[in-house]
C-alpha cells in the first residue's frame, strides 16, 4: 500500500517545474500525508476522541540568491499556481544569503536501493475504532477500582501513519512512509498529607502486533505506589544511576552542541573540540540511521543527503558534527548530515541491579521535573527524583532535589554505561547510567 500516488508525486513534481519557469534557480517540494487516532478514557469514561488526516504540500524557493518556503494543503493546481508565482514575487524582497542551496548530488541518497526498512504496517487500517476504543478502555480496567488510593487512571491509545514524497532540481527523489502505535497510562494516587504521587508507563511500536497491550497500568501504578512518601535528603556529592527511561535527559545536551547552527552561532560549549577527548572514555555513541523496524530509522535527512553508520563519540573524543548545507556553508566547512538518526550508546557489561551493587550507595535518578542547560556554557541545573541506595537496594523515595554541574564534567564523572536500553526500537537507546561526584541539593 502506498500511501503517496502517483497523481501526488506528479503534483509535486509539476509544482517543481512551476518555480523553475518563473524565476527559480533551483527548488525543492515535499509532499506529505498523514492520518491519526487519538482516543483517553479518564477512569470509567471516555475522555477525548479524536481523528485527523492532511495532505501538505511543503516548496522551497531559491530566486536571485534568495530563500523562502510556502506551504498549503490545496493541492488542485489552478490554486497551486498562483499561490507558487505569488510567492516567488515576495521572495525577491528579502535579503540575499548565497549559502542557501540545495546539497551536491553526490551526497544524495540514491532511490535504487529497494531494500525495505520495516516502517509500516500495511494492516493499519484493518483495526476499528470499537477495537482501540476497547483496548483503551481495558488499560483503564487493569487497576481502576482494585485500591482505594487511586485517584485517577488516564489512558491513551494513539497511531498514526505517515508518508513524505521529496523531489528537487538536483536530481534528488525520495519516498518514505511509516506507522506509529501507542498506549499510555498515567496514575494517580492519594495520600493522607496533599501530595498525589503520579507515574505513568507506555509502549511504542511501529507494527500493531508488537504493541504491548496489557499490563501498562499494572506498570505505572507500581511506579506511583513507589513514590509513596517522598522526602528530601541532606544536599551533598553522591554517586548517581540515570534510570534508563530518563538517561536521554542528561545526553541530549551533549547531542544539541554538535548541531552545525549552534556552532555557526557561537552558542555551544562543544566549539572547535572536533578531534578532543571531551568526556569519559567510557561514553562511545554512533548513529545507526538502518535499523529495521526502528522509529528514527531512514536513508536520507531532511536536505536528502544520504545516512550512514557513523561513530559520532568515539571513547569520549568527539568525532563530528551535524552540520547541513547551509551552515557549512556559513562556517566554510564540509558538511556531513543535518541531523542524527539512532542514536546508541556502545552497552557495558552491566544490568541495573548490578550497577545498582556496583554503586553501593547513591541516588538513582528515575524522572526529572524541569531545569535547563546553558548551551554556551554547559552548566546545568535539573530537578530530580529517584530513590536513595543504600548497600546496592533502594531504600528511601526522593524527590524535590536539583542536580547541578556542567554537562562534560558530568560526562567525564561517567563511571559504567549499562546493557538495558528500554527499547530497541526506539530512536534513542540509551542504558542506564552510573556517575559519580554529582552534586545534589536537597536539605
Amino acid at each position: 500500500m502506498n500511501l503517496i500516488t502517483d497523481q501526488y508525486k506528479s503534483i509535486a513534481q509539476w509544482a517543481m517545474d512551476i518555480a523553475l519557469k518563473n524565476g527559480c534557480s533551483s527548488s525543492r517540494v515535499s509532499l506529505t500525508v498523514a492520518n491519526n487516532n487519538s482516543f483517553e478514557y479518564r477512569n470509567s469514561q471516555l475522555d477525548k476522541l479524536h481523528q485527523s488526516s492532511e495532505n501538505k504540500l511543503y516548496i522551497e524557493l531559491y530566486v536571485d540568491g534568495r530563500y523562502g518556503t510556502l506551504s498549503t494543503n490545496r493541492l488542485e493546481k489552478s490554486e497551486l499556481e498562483p499561490f507558487i508565482k505569488n510567492g516567488i514575487a515576495s521572495t525577491r524582497f528579502l535579503a540575499p544569503d548565497l549559502c542557501r542551496q540545495l546539497p551536491d548530488m553526490a551526497r544524495c541518497y540514491k532511490s535504487d536501493n529497494d531494500e525495505d526498512l520495516d516502517l509500516f504496517d500495511a494492516t493499519f487500517f484493518d483495526y476499528s475504532v470499537d477495537q482501540k476504543l476497547e483496548l483503551a478502555k481495558a488499560t483503564v480496567e487493569e487497576i481502576y477500582g482494585t485500591d482505594e488510593r487511586i485517584v485517577s487512571v488516564v489512558s491513551s491509545y494513539d497511531d498514526g501513519c505517515g508518508a513524505e514524497y521529496m523531489v528537487a532540481s538536483n536530481g534528488f527523489e525520495g519516498e518514505i512512509q511509516d506507522t506509529a502505535f501507542s498506549l499510555t497510562s498515567e496514575v494517580a494516587l492519594k495520600t493522607a498529607g496533599d501530595a498525589r504521587p503520579e507515574s505513568y508507563w507506555y509502549d511504542s511500536k511501529l507494527y500493531w502486533s508488537d504493541l504491548e497491550k496489557e499490563g501498562i497500568s499494572k506498570r505505572a501504578f507500581k511506579r506511583a505506589l513507589q513514590k509513596l512518601g517522598q522526602t528530601k535528603i541532606r544536599s551533598g556529592k553522591y554517586n548517581l544511576i540515570l534510570d534508563n527511561t530518563v538517561s536521554m535527559k542528561l545526553l541530549s545536551p551533549l547531542i544539541s552542541a554538535m548541531y552545525g547552527s549552534a556552532i555557526q552561532q557561537k552558542s555551544t560549549f562543544l566549539l572547535d573540540r572536533l578531534g578532543d577527548k571531551i568526556v569519559s572514555d567510557r561514553l562511545t555513541v554512533t548513529d545507526n540511521p538502518h535499523l529495521k523496524r526502528s522509529f528514527g530509522s531512514r536513508w536520507y535527512d531532511g536536505e536528502g543527503v544520504a545516512t550512514k553508520d557513523q561513530v559520532l563519540i568515539d571513547k569520549g573524543v568527539l568525532n563530528t558534527y551535524f552540520i547541513d548545507t547551509y551552515n557549512a556553508l556559513k562556517l566554510n566547512v564540509l558538511p556531513t548530515i543535518a541531523s542524527p538518526s539512532i542514536i546508541k550508546l556502545e552497552h557495558g557489561t552491566r544490568n541495573h541491579t548490578q550497577l545498582l551493587e556496583l554503586m553501593h550507595h547513591g541516588i538513582w535518578v528515575t524522572g526529572f521535573n524541569g531545569g535547563n542547560t546553558n548551551s554556551t556554557t554547559g552548566d546545568f541545573s535539573f530537578g530530580i527524583e529517584g530513590f536513595w541506595v543504600e548497600n546496592g537496594i533502594a531504600t528511601t523515595p526522593i524527590s524535590e532535589m536539583n542536580i547541578t554541574g556542567n554537562i562534560l564534567d558530568l560526562w567525564n564523572n561517567l563511571v559504567e554505561v549499562g546493557n538495558d536500553p528500554l527499547s530497541l526500537n526506539a530512536s534513542r537507546q540509551i542504558p542506564s547510567l552510573l556517575f559519580e561526584n554529582v552534586s545534589f541539593s536537597g536539605l
